[in-house]
């Protein structure tokens, strides 16, 4: 009687685990793009959140968002904002360039001084929820996703 000693895998058993195991990776790597894009929407979300929260803190001693106003301008990660505005603030300016940073796009920030001090930051989100395209925080404690991003000093 004649025993087989071969042992191993033929070559179509081989190919088709090959097969199978790249079928389930590319399914784990969609999901992983749509799980980092999320991820950032959320540090954009958060870091416009602070925002808000430290520009209560630049206001209390003074009654105001600072001492000049940041008119209408682009925040980039790169900006360089009006000296001893709102956006000046070193906590405030670095959430505006981390969110810069985690859209990777220009957002909208803007304040005024005067009769009425107020301020808006915008930013686009890196991928839309449903029909919102950006997340908007400003002074009257709005933080609100829109499908535009902000004009004037309020969302």
């Amino acid at each position: 009687m004649l025993k087989n000693t071969k042992k191993g895998f033929t070559l179509i058993e081989l190919l088709v685990v090959i097969a199978i195991i790249g079928i389930l990776s590319s399914v784990v790597l969609a999901s992983l793009n749509t799980a980092r894009s999320k991820g950032a929407n959320a540090a954009i979300k958060a870091n416009l959140a602070n925002i808000r929260a430290q520009a209560e803190i630049v206001y209390d001693p003074l009654g105001a968002y600072g001492t000049v106003a940041s008119g209408v301008t682009a925040c980039t990660a790169a900006w360089v904002p009006t000296a001893t505005s709102l956006f000046a603030d070193t906590t405030i300016l670095a959430a505006t360039k981390a969110a810069a940073t985690s859209a990777g796009a220009t957002g909208f920030c803007n304040s005024s001084i005067g009769a009425t001090s107020a301020w808006v930051v915008s930013f686009p989100l890196k991928v839309a929820e449903t029909t919102i395209t950006h997340w908007c925080v400003d002074s009257t404690g709005v933080s609100v996703g829109k499908t535009a991003i902000a004009t004037g000093t309020a969302c």
